[in-house]
């Protein structure tokens, strides 16, 4: 059973991947890795160069979904 909210479509909870974390859709790259790798420092265009599956939409949707559930 795979949840998402209309408002973050790029973002979805499946219990049964990533323990049920919140992830980008059709990847096992949960929302807290992604603000873990910019909290240390890299930057978005350096996030995208090593996770190229990823898109800048991707990562600025983790970014709002993080800061509207106080992740």
């Amino acid at each position: 059973m795979e949840l998402s909210n209309p408002k973050y479509p790029c973002i979805t909870i499946n219990p049964e991947i990533c323990f049920g974390e919140p992830r980008i859709k059709g990847t096992r790259m949960p929302v807290s890795s992604i603000l873990a790798y910019l909290g240390g420092g890299m930057a978005i265009e350096q996030f995208l160069n090593e996770f190229t599956w990823l898109t800048k939409a991707d990562v600025e949707e983790a970014i709002s979904f993080a800061a509207v559930m106080e992740f």
